[in-house]
C-alpha cells in the first residue's frame, strides 16, 4: 500500500515552535501608559480621531475589572506591564515575498505560507508580531473591486469605507480586553467586497507571534456589500517561552443584504499563549455570518463569536472544535443575538478534554418578546479523555414572545473502553484507536472546514492525542 498522500499531509508536531532573532526598529517598550500610546500613533502615523480612540480605549481598559466571575483565575498570571504592545521592523506590507525581510520570510516559509497562495488562495496577509510582512491580492479579484489590505493601509487609503464601520459593531468598552485591543491595536485585515461580487477562492490572513513577552493584538474589519459572498481564513502559530504571551484581537465583520460571510479559523497557539479575543458580525436582511473556529493550544483562550442578526430573515451560524490538553483551558463558546423577525441561528460546538485539560462551553442566545418566528438550535457535546479531564456548559438561552422556538442539546461523553478494545484486537494500536475515536466525534464537523484546513486539523489531532493514552 503506498504512503504517498500521508507523506502529503504529514505536519511536524512542533510546525510553530522556531524563532528567529530580528532587531526591531521599533519597540514602545514593556508597560502600557499614555506615552506608549502616544509612541504607537507617532510610528504609525495615525490621525488625531485614533489617537482619541485609542486613549479613550486605555482609559475603559485601566476602569474595567478582570473578568474573574468567569471561573478563570489563569487570567491573575497576565503581568499586563511585563507585555510589550509594539514591535516592529518598520516594515511597509510587501507585495513579493522577494522584499519581505529574510527572516520573516523564512517564517512564513517554514509555515508553507507561500506555497498555500500559489495552490489555492485569492489573496494572502501574513502578520510578523505588530505589522504585516506581506500582502497581497490575486489581479483578477482586484479587478472585482474586492479592497484587501492591512488595516493600517486602510486607516490611510480607505477611510471613507474604513470609518464607517471602525469600531461600530463592537465598541471598544464591550469588554475589558476589546478595551485594551482598541488602545494598541496594529495590524489585522481590512476587507470589503462590492454589491453582487462572489470572491471564489478564500482569502487568507496569517498571525504570528516570534517575540518573547510580546503582545499581538490585530484589528479585523470584513464588509461584504449587498450580494457578495467571501470566505476568509487565518491561522494562528507562536513559538513556546517560558513568559506569558497575549494574543487579543478585536474581528468586526458586517454583511450587507443579501451578503454572505464565512469566517474559518484554525489556532495552534504554544502553551504560553493567552488568547483573549473579540469576534462579533452584524448581519442585516436576509445575510449570512457564519463562523467555523478550531481552537488548539493556548494555555487560556477565551472566545465567543456571535452574529447580531439586525435584519429580517437574517441567519448566523457558529460551528466550533475545541481541544484542550494538560494544563490548558478552552473556554469557547458563541453569542447570538436576535434582533429582526424571522432569524434563524445554529450552534454546533464540540470539545475534547484530555490528560489535565479543561474545555468550558459558554453560550448566549436572546430573543426578545417583541420578535416573531425566530428559531435558535444549540448542540453541544463534550468528550472526556481520561478520567481527571474536564468539561463544563454555560448555556444561557432567553426566548421571549409568541411563535419563536429554541431547541438545545448537549452531551458528556468518555472514550469506550470497549471500542478501543476492538481496534486493538484489529492490530490498532492504542493512541491511533484514540485518535480514530476522537476524528469520529468531530468528523461532522471537520466536514464544514475548506479541504486544506480539514486534512491539517485531522492531523493536528493525531498529534495531540499521541502521549495522551493513559
Amino acid at each position: 500500500m503506498s504512503t504517498e498522500p500521508s507523506k502529503q499531509i504529514e505536519i511536524d508536531r512542533n510546525i510553530g515552535d522556531f524563532r528567529y532573532d530580528v532587531k526591531y526598529d521599533y519597540d514602545a517598550g514593556v508597560g502600557l501608559t499614555e506615552a506608549t500610546i502616544d509612541y504607537i500613533c507617532d510610528v504609525k502615523k495615525d490621525p488625531d480621531w485614533i489617537r482619541e480612540f485609542r486613549k479613550e480605549g486605555l482609559k475603559k481598559f485601566l476602569a474595567k475589572p478582570m473578568p474573574t466571575h468567569w471561573a478563570t483565575p489563569d487570567l491573575n498570571n497576565i503581568v499586563f506591564d511585563n507585555i510589550r504592545y509594539y514591535l516592529s521592523q518598520g516594515q511597509q506590507a510587501k507585495r513579493s515575498w522577494d522584499e519581505v525581510p529574510e527572516a520573516m520570510k523564512q517564517t512564513f516559509e517554514r509555515l508553507g505560507i507561500p506555497e498555500q497562495e500559489r495552490k489555492f488562495l485569492a489573496g494572502v496577509e501574513a502578520q510578523f508580531d505588530s505589522e504585516a510582512a506581506y500582502s497581497n491580492i490575486q489581479a483578477s479579484v482586484a479587478e472585482q473591486g474586492v479592497i484587501f489590505m492591512g488595516s493600517t493601509e486602510a486607516l490611510h487609503k480607505r477611510p471613507d469605507i474604513f470609518r464607517k464601520w471602525f469600531g461600530k459593531v463592537i465598541p471598544s468598552g464591550d469588554n475589558k480586553f476589546s478595551a485594551l485591543n482598541s488602545a494598541v491595536f496594529s495590524g489585522g485585515s481590512f476587507i470589503y467586497v462590492p454589491p453582487g461580487v462572489k470572491v471564489k477562492h478564500p482569502l487568507q490572513a496569517y498571525f504570528r507571534i516570534n517575540a518573547e513577552s510580546f503582545g499581538q493584538f490585530e484589528r479585523t474589519l470584513i464588509i461584504a456589500d449587498e450580494g457578495s459572498e467571501l470566505m476568509y481564513m487565518e491561522g494562528c502559530t507562536a513559538p513556546k517561552f517560558e513568559t506569558a504571551t497575549i494574543h487579543s484581537a478585536v474581528v468586526e465583520l458586517v454583511a450587507m443584504p443579501g451578503a454572505k460571510i464565512q469566517y474559518v479559523t484554525v489556532q495552534n497557539w504554544s502553551n504560553n499563549v493567552f488568547n483573549l479575543v473579540t469576534k462579533r458580525g452584524l448581519a442585516h436582511e436576509e445575510a449570512e455570518i457564519k463562523w467555523i473556529d478550531c481552537n488548539i493550544g493556548s494555555r487560556l483562550t477565551m472566545k465567543y463569536p456571535g452574529v447580531v442578526m439586525k435584519g429580517r430573515k437574517a441567519r448566523g451560524e457558529v460551528i466550533s472544535i475545541a481541544l484542550a490538553g494538560d494544563g490548558q483551558h478552552q473556554d469557547t463558546g458563541a453569542k447570538m443575538i436576535h434582533a429582526a423577525d424571522e432569524t434563524t441561528s445554529n450552534i454546533v460546538s464540540k470539545s475534547i478534554s484530555l490528560g489535565s485539560g479543561r474545555a468550558t462551553y459558554r453560550g448566549m442566545v436572546a430573543v426578545p418578546r417583541h420578535l416573531k418566528n425566530c428559531k435558535n438550535n444549540t448542540e453541544c457535546d463534550a468528550l472526556l479523555i481520561n478520567s481527571h479531564s474536564r468539561t463544563d456548559t454555560y448555556p444561557a438561552i432567553t426566548v421571549r414572545g409568541q411563535g419563536n422556538a429554541c431547541q438545545h442539546e448537549a452531551s458528556v461523553s468518555q472514550i469506550s473502553e470497549e471500542q478501543i478494545f476492538y481496534m486493538q484486537q484489529r492490530g490498532i494500536s492504542e493512541a491511533a484507536a484514540m485518535s480514530l475515536a476522537v476524528n469520529g466525534f468531530v468528523n461532522d464537523l471537520v466536514r464544514e472546514f475548506p479541504m486544506e484546513y480539514s486534512v491539517e486539523l485531522k492531523r493536528l489531532i493525531d498529534l495531540e492525542m499521541e502521549g495522551s493514552v493513559g
